[in-house]
């Protein structure tokens, strides 16, 4: 198989990773959000689910440790995509979602 077609495959699963991580983070933040606010709504005590929060908290804390990671990650793909001879074309590129089709373009060079 030819190597552009290889490192396109890679470069739309590490966007799907990274956007999969950035999604879960939206719903934990969004799920804090409907927590918060469904204690506010039945005139709960603040200490009401004090460790459910925390816990939710230790799992955001962990989801951004691994968005990090992925960082790493694409920047790791980024030197080895250049130590292969490949380049990005530039396009405008759309956000990527996790359920959204990604196009990458690769040429090589050299």
């Amino acid at each position: 198989m030819e190597k552009v077609f290889v490192a396109q495959h890679v470069a739309k699963q590490l966007w799907t990773t990274e956007a999969a991580i950035d999604g879960a983070l939206v719903e934990a933040s969004t799920l804090m959000r409907d927590m918060i606010q469904a204690r506010t709504d039945l005139k709960l005590s603040a200490t009401f689910g004090d460790e459910a929060h925390v816990k939710l908290m230790a799992a955001m804390q962990a989801l951004t440790e691994a968005r990090t990671a992925m960082v790493a990650v694409h920047g790791e793909m980024n030197e080895a995509q250049l130590r292969l001879g490949l380049r990005t074309r530039m396009e405008l590129l759309k956000p990527v979602t996790s359920s959204a089709e990604t196009e990458v373009t690769l040429r090589q060079v050299g």
